[in-house]
């Protein structure tokens, strides 16, 4: 289920690499995006709506809508579908809008 072509972003699959999601550890590929190594990995739901908290998964993946926006090293609303997969990352669900910092 890896993605392996994308429409906007040329990326070549790096060495893997290990992240953390929602506490759980995973691997991708180096420079692959998030929501790709997310959905090789089997998750599907990025987030919740905002104001009736309904699943939201990949929806446009280029960055255009929110449908991706998670939480990436403690950085609210990042678009992880065209954020690129580095070492240790830690990306949580985001809720609701997100926090302003």
């Amino acid at each position: 289920m890896r993605i392996e072509q994308h429409p906007i972003l040329d990326f070549k699959n790096g060495n893997k690499v290990k992240f953390t999601f929602q506490g759980r550890e995973l691997e991708g590929y180096e420079g692959e995006t998030i929501a790709s190594a997310l959905h090789a990995a089997g998750i599907r739901t990025m987030r919740e709506s905002a104001h009736l908290h309904r699943p939201r998964g990949l929806f446009c993946n280029i960055g255009n809508c929110s449908s991706c926006l998670m939480v990436v090293n403690g950085e609210s609303n990042v678009r992880v579908c065209v954020e690129r997969l580095r070492e240790g990352m830690v990306v949580e669900t985001q809720k609701g809008k997100g926090e302003l910092k």
